[in-house]
């Protein structure tokens, strides 16, 4: 048994609990905690993880000259492929329009709306960016603020020179305690997998799909083609070995996919960077960064959701408007992945702002969740292809293994 890899153990539960989700629905409500506790565990390795990579990568940037040049390269990328990412869910849903022949549902609550305006507006951002209080950041997972005060107690521990070392020690002891942590709750990944699996499907059940099937379909061949597109010339601009790849963060992505949350796959994915060559100074800069601001899969889902939403209203936007709705989405995804179901909360905020019915969030409610699993794995791979493209620019190069 122990022969097997984590992946095939990953993939094995993924089809276990699919299958007890779809032929016995009543059991896959006993065993979807333990999705909870999986989360859970990889939760509390987040903070800690990101606070003592960001600290000792800034160190061993070695000034916060190459740290700002790390920085705006990571931006530059970052808007290049969310940009390219609202175009090509823009021409999708314009080409396949997905909301034809659909009505918008009853009315949804206030609450969504309620948290789109506080989190949306731009008085609020600036706010939310710094924490008021690190451990209530902690204690929250919001991975902006912890990246936002890292960043600054990281280039503080840099500026104090030789008084700096012994909190960086602790950082780099830190920092390879937590891999180790990691190592242990990965052991139960398959679980949580399963049980995620599982419970999705036994709560939505697979009939959902079939009057949204358009919409989904719509949104994985886009998703599809934005990884050919974008991220595909990403990864042979790094110069990197595709195959070796993709077969490294394959139970990432799979993790990402299954349990629809990219923080579960963080230590992972940094490991993997690690074994890939990329180094710490950049990995443990860009990856997190990428977190807060480049959803490259979020981003295009919104773009498809909006219109997608005002075609099911009869509502015939124009291409001005569109694009004025699509520089929206880029400035209001920026920052929110800690709000859970940070997606719907903006395309609340998107709704309202454009004068399209609320409402239209019922529609995609019920197959959110399948919509949520590719939309997450693409973000994770975004961010990976991002950190590498970032580090070929500097001039690095991969492990053998990893050289295309």
């Amino acid at each position: 048994m122990k022969s097997l890899k984590l992946s095939t153990w990953i993939f094995i539960a993924l089809f276990l609990g699919l299958a007890i989700g779809v032929f016995w629905p009543d059991g896959a409500h006993y065993i979807k905690p333990f999705r909870v506790v999986f989360l859970n565990g990889v939760k509390c390795i987040i903070a800690p993880l990101i606070f003592a990579s960001i600290v000792c990568g800034i160190a061993s940037a070695g000034s916060v000259s190459n740290l700002g040049k790390i920085g705006l390269v990571a931006t530059i990328w970052f808007e290049i492929a969310t940009s390219a990412a609202l175009v090509i869910g823009l021409v999708f849903v314009n080409w396949l329009r997905p909301g034809d022949g659909l009505a918008v549902g009853h009315e949804v609550s206030n609450d969504i709306l309620l948290a789109a305006k506080e989190k949306m507006s731009v008085a609020g951002f600036i706010e939310h960016l710094f924490p008021h209080n690190i451990a209530d950041a902690v204690a929250r997972g919001d991975v902006l603020q912890i990246v936002i005060f890292s960043i600054i107690f990281g280039i503080a521990v840099l500026l104090a020179g030789e008084k700096g070392k012994p909190v960086l020690t602790f950082c780099q002891s830190l920092n390879d305690v937590m891999f180790n942590f990691t190592a242990v709750i990965m052991t139960l990944a398959p679980i949580g997998v399963g049980a995620a699996m599982a419970g999705s499907v036994a709560e939505h059940g697979l009939s959902v799909l079939i009057p949204m099937a358009k919409m989904v379909g719509t949104l994985y061949v886009a998703l599809v083609v934005f990884v050919l597109c974008v991220l595909l010339p990403g990864l042979l601009y790094a110069r990197v070995n595709i195959k070796a790849f993709f077969k490294e963060l394959k139970p990432s992505l799979i993790l990402a996919f299954a349990t629809t949350s990219s923080e579960s796959a963080y230590p992972q994915v940094l490991q993997s960077l690690d074994k890939m060559g990329v180094p710490n100074r950049i990995s443990s800069f860009v990856l997190p960064l990428g977190y807060s601001f480049n959803l490259d899969g979020s981003t295009l889902y919104l773009a498809i959701a909006s219109v997608f939403i005002a075609q099911a209203a009869h509502i015939e936007l124009s291409l001005t408007t569109q694009l004025t709705m699509m520089l929206s989405l880029m400035l209001t995804t920026k920052g929110v992945a800690a709000v859970p179901r940070a997606s719907m909360v903006v395309l609340s905020a998107t709704l309202t702002a454009f004068g399209l019915p609320l409402e239209g969030i019922v529609l995609i409610l019920g197959v959110d969740e399948f919509m949520d699993m590719a939309r997450t794995a693409v973000n994770l791979l975004g961010n990976s292809v991002a950190t590498l493209v970032v580090s070929r620019y500097e001039g690095e190069k991969l492990s053998a293994e990893f050289q295309a």
